[in-house]
C-alpha cells in the first residue's frame, strides 16, 4: 500500500520489522534475514539498534557467527545492555565472547 520506491519510505523499515519480528517468534530465520535485511535499506533502518539486534540474532540462529558478532556488536554500539534484555540472554553472552562489555 505504500508508493513506489518502498524503500524511500520510514512505514517501510517498521512493515518489514513488524513482519520479520513474526518470522523470528516462528523460527523462520532465513525470513526474518530477509526482512531485516530489506529493513536496514529503508530510512532509519541502518543504524538502528533493534534492526541490528535481529540481524545478528537471525545470523546466529543460521550459525554464522561472525555476521553475527558483527550485527549484535552493531546493536550493543547503538543500543546499550538494554536493548538484549528483552530476549534470550545467549545472544548477550555469545557477544561477550567476542567483544569486552
Amino acid at each position: 500500500m505504500l508508493p513506489d520506491k518502498i524503500s524511500d519510505w520510514e512505514a517501510s523499515t517498521w512493515i518489514y520489522v513488524a513482519i520479520g519480528d513474526t518470522h523470528f517468534y516462528t523460527g523462520n530465520f532465513e525470513k526474518v534475514m530477509k526482512c531485516f535485511f530489506n529493513a536496514v535499506q529503508c530510512p532509519a533502518g541502518l543504524g538502528n539498534p533493534y534492526v541490528h539486534l535481529r540481524l545478528g540474532q537471525a545470523y546466529f540462529e543460521l550459525e554464522n557467527l561472525d555476521k553475527a558478532a558483527d550485527e549484535l556488536t552493531r546493536a550493543y554500539m547503538g543500543g546499550g545492555m538494554e536493548v538484549f534484555m528483552e530476549d534470550d540472554p545467549k545472544y548477550l553472552s555469545f557477544l561477550e565472547t567476542r567483544i569486552e562489555i
